[in-house]
């Protein structure tokens, strides 16, 4: 380890290092004029066969989401998708990123150091789609994080409607992601914006008009019950009912 190793990230320096290790083992001799590389290949005849699922160094922790759905792991806070909070997820603490798994669902994020704090404005959008003013508060940084289409539509929302009208329309945006899926809006943005529409409003009817009604199966042995609607009038003896006791 002479000279210490040096990189932008562990990564960086363990490639760099195992570069540098395969390099010395094809050139370095041992006594009998063979390398270190060629008594390795005659050695891994020998050895037992890897395991067939790889080995996971990560530490495994259960961890409690606060009600803001943010999460503590070694003294740095994480947010978590709003519809975590009061849970319990699963981390998965590696060297440099944490996997945290709730109820089927994922997400990775980087390690940071103590005392710090990552908020991520996406795993708000459920509620900040029913505050425009706040959405406006974090429309930059919430685009940059989105990336693209959601980038360009913002800039040309603020040039048509101003920033507020814009965080308006942005808002509106974010309840569909909550509804749909971001995957799904952002390939619905990207349309409209291929055909240079901005109206929303047509965007969500379309989203609407392609999903479709839903159909839910009906058991067999309950396909032969008939329901019948109920008419308001139905319900007046009850309420007789009650006000007589």
């Amino acid at each position: 380890m002479t000279p210490v190793p040096r990189g932008q990230s562990l990564r960086a320096i363990s490639e760099r290092l195992l570069e540098d290790l395969g390099t010395e083992a094809g050139r370095k001799q041992l006594r009998d004029g063979r390398t270190v590389a060629e008594r390795f290949e005659e050695e891994r005849a020998r050895m037992r066969p890897l395991p067939e699922v790889p080995f996971d160094p990560r530490r495994v922790e259960v961890v409690a989401v606060s009600r803001m759905a943010l999460v503590r792991v070694e003294g740095a806070e994480y947010s978590l998708p709003s519809h975590w909070n009061r849970l319990e997820a699963t981390a998965l603490v590696g060297v440099e990123q944490i996997q945290f798994i709730c109820r089927g669902e994922e997400v990775i994020v980087d390690r940071q150091p103590r005392k710090s704090r990552t908020v991520r404005y996406r795993h708000y959008a459920r509620e900040l789609a029913r505050k425009p003013a706040a959405v406006r508060q974090v429309a930059p940084a919430l685009v940059a994080e989105l990336g693209e289409p959601y980038a360009r539509l913002y800039r040309l929302l603020q040039d048509a409607h101003g920033s507020l009208g814009a965080a308006r329309v942005l808002a509106k945006i974010l309840g569909a992601i909550s509804e749909h899926g971001e995957q799904e809006v952002t390939e619905a943005l990207t349309s409209a914006l291929e055909l240079d529409r901005i109206d929303l409003l047509g965007l969500s009817g379309k989203m609407h008009q392609d999903a479709g009604p839903r159909v839910i199966p009906v058991p067999e042995n309950l396909q032969g019950i008939q329901v019948e609607a109920a008419r308001a009038a139905d319900y007046d003896w009850m309420l007789a009912s009650a006000g007589a006791r």
